[in-house]
């Protein structure tokens, strides 16, 4: 039976102001020190010639406002033809190039600007689409409540929970989330961070 109370978010204003500062200094780091790949990867999609190097996608955010997600282009561009489908480790939809930015996540690293300008965090839910939300909240009315704190890059749940190419484990992310919005602190922010990267310096699947 789903508890459906009120979660809060448990971070201070002076954590939430720290937060932003490091989103903002981590992200513009980011970007400088990794632009050499950032003109790799480019180049690479360019001669793989699959539609725009850059792919957006609109996702619901911070206080459900809408923006536009960016990721350098791992799929073709008929995707999604038969209209929105769920990701997976297995996902044929892939170009050759894709195939190697989803595994090393590089597909991810434009989203540092989302960071920059504040519509994501380096740590927070992973922003979804309006159209799998309506489908969440078919089955489960909290996911609203996550609106409260900016959708980030990773989370436990990205961790833990893997792919969600199911509706249980859709289910199982928005409780994760929520829980994460009840604990989280800068020093969770600061393990989940670190979890994340490693796996990809050492070449892991996360």
């Amino acid at each position: 039976m789903i508890e459906n109370r009120e979660y809060s978010d448990s971070m201070t204003i002076i954590e939430l102001f720290l937060k932003r500062i490091f989103d903002i200094f981590v992200s513009v780091l980011g970007m400088l020190i990794l632009s050499p790949s950032f003109l790799i990867i480019t180049l690479s999609l360019l001669i793989q010639g699959e539609g725009s190097v850059i792919f957006r996608q609109k996702r619901l955010g911070y206080k459900g406002k809408s923006f536009y997600i960016y990721k350098f282009r791992s799929m073709k561009v008929d995707a999604e033809n038969r209209g929105p489908q769920l990701t997976n480790r297995v996902d044929f939809r892939l170009t050759k190039v894709g195939y190697l930015l989803r595994y090393s996540h590089l597909d991810e690293l434009p989203q540092l600007w989302n960071v920059l300008v504040g519509e994501m965090s380096f740590v927070g839910p992973r922003p979804e689409r309006e159209y799998f939300i309506k489908k969440i909240l078919m089955e489960d009315p909290r996911y609203p409540q996550l609106f409260k704190i900016r959708p980030g890059i990773t989370s436990p749940a990205t961790l833990y929970n893997g792919y969600t190419d199911t509706m249980g484990k859709m289910l199982k992310r928005l409780q994760m989330d929520l829980d994460y919005m009840e604990s989280r602190t800068l020093w969770l922010d600061f393990k989940i961070i670190i979890k994340t990267v490693l796996p990809i310096l050492r070449g892991e699947k996360i």
